[in-house]
């Protein structure tokens, strides 16, 4: 188990390695820099410009510039903010926590509605309720978080008047966790909702296979209880390639966290990393870039050792 953990961990750094020169690559030939930014928002002079130009680095060359940045990455400095001259990992450690918060609340809503659902459907196979979900499911992939987003908005907020519009708290009020909740519940509803077609469906299909392998007819004829062999014999099994899809599935949550921070002005990763694109801030760029890709690779990693969990046989 520990060497397949060490070449695990190996093949991500190279995977990672991968990642950022990608990223610094695309960032920087992107039109415009930070001086660009300052330059549109403030009357600076050509001559400042040069010199920030000179300070900052911007004109090196992109090998030199992505060397000089991994160098300092290494030594544990991601650099400064160009908008706030604020160190980066301070900037992104504020929005971190607020994002984890937001995912891991859209996964638990996720699972939680979408693995009932499947083995119910897996239990009556071309019933109406399969019927339904399976109609859900094509929903769900087909329709766009910010569509979903503006019509929550609408029905819970401008129509019904249930819960608040954007943020993380209501601003002028002492901390209340049911304040929090009542603002997480729209965004965190809205990520989460959108994974549960395509998991319910896999956990269906998932299922359907498992209740007709020979161990659980096995199961049955021994005169085990039914829930029993569901559960044991069935669900666990059914759920190996759900912990892989949940695993693979975190870079996309990743994605749709960023649209849907931005609707709801949720002070996450999402928003931040929109902000320093707008602000042509590149050190941002690329620590929120970096901590995304880590936390992609930790997710498909951890998936892997769950997955060894349920199944020993993948530990050989």
């Amino acid at each position: 188990m520990s060497g397949y953990l060490i070449r695990r961990l190996l093949a991500s750094l190279v995977v990672l390695l991968g990642v950022t020169v990608i990223d610094f690559y695309i960032i920087t030939l992107a039109p415009g820099d930070a001086v660009d930014y300052l330059a549109g928002t403030a009357d600076v002079s050509k001559e400042f410009s040069d010199r920030l130009r000179e300070e900052w680095g911007l004109d090196d060359p992109i090998h030199l510039r992505y060397f000089k940045w991994l160098g300092n990455v290494l030594r544990g400095n991601f650099g400064l903010s160009t908008d706030t001259q604020e160190p980066v990992m301070d900037r992104i450690g504020q929005r971190l926590g607020r994002t984890l918060l937001l995912l891991g609340t859209a996964l638990i809503i996720s699972c939680i509605i979408a693995v009932p659902v499947g083995v119910i459907a897996a239990l009556k196979p071309r019933s109406v309720f399969d019927f339904f979900v399976s109609a859900f499911s094509l929903l769900g992939v087909s329709v766009p978080n910010f569509f979903l987003s503006l019509l929550a908005i609408y029905l819970f907020v401008l129509k019904w008047k249930l819960l608040p519009t954007s943020g993380m708290y209501t601003i002028g009020e002492p901390f209340s966790i049911l304040d929090r909740v009542r603002h997480l519940i729209l965004p965190a509803s809205i990520v989460g909702l959108s994974q549960v077609g395509e998991l319910s469906r896999y956990t269906r299909s998932s299922m359907r296979n498992v209740l007709g392998q020979d161990y659980v007819r096995t199961a049955r004829a021994k005169g085990l209880p039914e829930r029993i062999v569901l559960v044991r014999h069935g669900l666990r099994n059914a759920l190996l390639p759900l912990i892989t899809l949940l695993g693979l599935r975190v870079p996309w949550l990743l994605g749709g966290a960023i649209i849907v921070e931005t609707i709801f002005a949720w002070p996450g990763m999402g928003l931040l990393t929109v902000q320093a694109s707008d602000q042509r801030d590149y050190a941002v760029l690329m620590g929120a870039a970096l901590v995304s890709a880590t936390m992609g690779i930790i997710g498909n990693l951890t998936a892997d050792l769950l997955y060894s969990r349920a199944d020993p046989r993948i530990r050989v």
